[in-house]
Parts: structure tokens; sequence; C-alpha cells
């Protein structure tokens, strides 16, 4: 299956004015009604509302933009909805074009999303926590409750649509239709605006809101907080506001998904005769690992169940700790004796792998 942004040649930079431009070009190119019986424009055009269908919405983009087609497979219903596919022509076109001639009444309106990108530290993306933040947005007007009136103003049909919120016009092949320019598609117009916001129903002011961030998120996660975004023009619906999680770096742990890996240096003598190291847990704790008799520079152990928090889950990652041997340096004349005596006192079977390799060059030798 094609890569979407190749398909409407664009890219992950590409902005949602810009995509939706391309998508109309290519739509419009190989638009059925244009070619008509070429099964090949037709199956391109199916291509392009596909695409256009993830890439418009900030959750499947933002799924997309993670796991490629692999984040809807095993999905009936496919990245369109119920049935899969693009939900048809008309729907193609009504993200074109607006509604068909005869089809539907006003389409709703509502504000528009936001974006806030928030810090974290480790310790806090492994508890979770709620937070304040303040933003500069659309909020509903107080003077008029978003209404756009004065106190006792009525609201009146437009005249330009007479109520419908939808003027009609020709283009070429079809018959389109677009928001009222007169009324914005509110399909009525108010004489006697409120004077705070000018009629709009909204003023532009800051606004602090309280964000629960869930255990486990990770750096990139994408957090949707409904209803938070732009007031809607004179009472409509909200927008909503997308979060996106900066995780900050730790010192000791590395992480892979909600698996968590950390190294540590044991001393030689540790790794010969076998003993335990205290190992640190993201929870702040400590968890004792037994390390055997004869443990190679390298060596990882399993902890399970000691990694990051699965995001909306009682379940938890595991902790791989990698194990290397440290060589002891500025040896004093005693531990020098001891190490030359065990030297001499050394087997074959003592060093399998260094005398393995010592075999196999001997061998490239002769």
């Amino acid at each position: 299956m094609r890569d979407y942004y190749e398909i409407l040649e664009a890219d992950r930079n590409t902005s949602d004015a810009e995509l939706k431009k391309k998508y109309r070009k290519l739509a419009m190119q190989y638009h059925p009604d244009k070619n008509p019986g070429d099964e090949k424009a037709e199956a391109k055009f199916r291509e392009i509302g596909q695409a256009y269908e993830v890439l418009k919405d900030p959750e499947k983009k933002a799924a997309y933009d993670r796991y490629g087609h692999a984040a809807f497979e095993g999905n009936a219903a496919g990245p369109g909805g119920a049935g899969g596919g693009t939900g048809g022509f008309s729907d193609i076109f009504e993200d074109l074009f607006g509604d068909f001639a005869g089809g539907g009444g006003r389409q709703a309106q509502r504000g528009g999303d936001l974006r806030f990108n928030i810090d974290l530290d480790f310790k806090d993306a492994y508890s979770g926590l709620k937070k304040d933040i303040k933003i500069n947005t659309y909020v509903m007007c107080s003077g008029c409750k978003g209404s756009g009136g004065e106190e006792g103003a009525q609201p009146m049909t437009c005249g330009t649509c007479n109520g419908a919120g939808k003027v009609r016009s020709s283009q070429g092949f079809f018959m389109v239709e677009r928001a009222c320019p007169k009324c914005g598609g509110n399909g009525q117009i108010i004489n006697n605006p409120c004077r705070p916001c000018s009629g709009e129903g909204r003023v532009q002011r800051e606004k602090t809101i309280n964000v629960k961030i869930p255990a486990g998120v990770d750096d990139g996660t994408r957090i949707r907080v409904s209803g938070e975004g732009e007031a809607g023009p004179n009472g409509t619906a909200n927008g909503d506001l997308y979060l996106f999680v900066q995780l900050r770096s730790h010192s000791l742990f590395n992480r892979d998904g909600s698996d968590l890996l950390i190294e540590a240096k044991i001393p030689m003598t540790l790794a010969a005769l076998g003993g335990v190291v205290d190992v640190p847990t993201p929870e702040g704790g400590r968890v004792r690992v037994t390390i055997p008799e004869g443990t190679q520079s390298g060596h990882r152990f399993r902890l399970r169940g000691k990694g990051m928090p699965v995001v909306n889950r009682s379940n938890k990652g595991d902790l791989y700790v990698d194990v290397y041997t440290e060589i002891p340096v500025s040896l004093n004349k005693k531990q020098k004796k001891v190490l030359q005596e065990l030297q001499k006192l050394e087997e074959k079977s003592n060093h399998p792998d260094s005398n393995n390799f010592i075999n196999k060059v001997e061998k490239i030798r002769q």
C-alpha cells in the first residue's frame, strides 16, 4: 500500500490548509465525471480520498505518523469508518465543496482545535499528574453568553441564503453549495451585535485549563482534551485541545516503549564469583539482582513488571539490566600478586570464548 503522504504529494510538515489544497487539486483531476470509463482514474480517485480521510483527522494522522498503515490493520471499519474505504464520492466532494444541491441542512460550526506542547520529566511520565496550563484562546463572551447580540436583540433570518446557511453556485460539472458569506453559515444575522465581541459571541483571552497526564506517556504522545479548544462562534461547540508530550531524558534509564534499560557496572570479582547487586527502579526504590558465577560482560537480566506503566492499563513493561564487567585499575603489589597467582592456576576451560577465538586465529594462520 502506497504512503498516504506520497499519494497526496505532501509530507509530514505540510500544513492542513496546503494538504487540503493538494487534495482538492488531485480529486478534481481524477474525478470519474472527468474520466468516464477510466478504471485507473477511479481507483486513483478512491486512493486520494482514503489518504485524505486519514491525514485530515488529527487523531488518525498521529496514529499513521507513528505506526503507518499498521495503525489501521485489524480494524474492519478501516480508516474511513464503518465499512472501510472513503465513504463514497459524495463524502469526498463534501470535503471539496460542502454539501451537494439538495443535501442536508446547515453545517454545524465549531471552534478551532488548539495545540499545546507540555514538557515532562521522567518522574512525572512514570507517575502521571494533573497540571494547570495557561493558553491564549477564544472563550465565550460573558456579555452576550455566546449569542453575539446585545441583551434583548433578536436574530433575523439572513436574506442572502433565506436561512439555509448556504448558497449555491455552478462550477463546471457541479452545482456547489458553500457557507453563506453574509451569515457565515448560521442562517441568521444580528442587527444589534454585542459590543465586547463585535457580534461573534466569543472574545480572546488567557484561559487556565487543568489537564490530566496519564501514567506511562512517552515522548511524542498526543493527548486529546475534548471541548477545551477555541470557543465556537455564536455559541456553537468548542474545539478540542491537543497536548503533545515532550519528555526529558533520564540519566540512568533508557526507554523503549513501556520497557526500560539500565546498564550496571560490576567488579570483575563479582562477575567471576557471583553475588548480588542493587539496581534502581523507576519508582525510586531498589531491587536486588542475583549475579550467577561466571556472568559475562554484556549479559542481560530481565525484571518483569519493573518498567514503565502502560498508558490507561494496569500492567507495566519490563526493566532490562545489562551488566558490564569493570576491569580493576591502579592495582597495588598485593593485588597484582594475587592476580598473577590466579593466572598460573587458570585452565582453558575457565575461558572458553577466548580460547575458541585463539583456535580460530591459529587455523587461519595455518
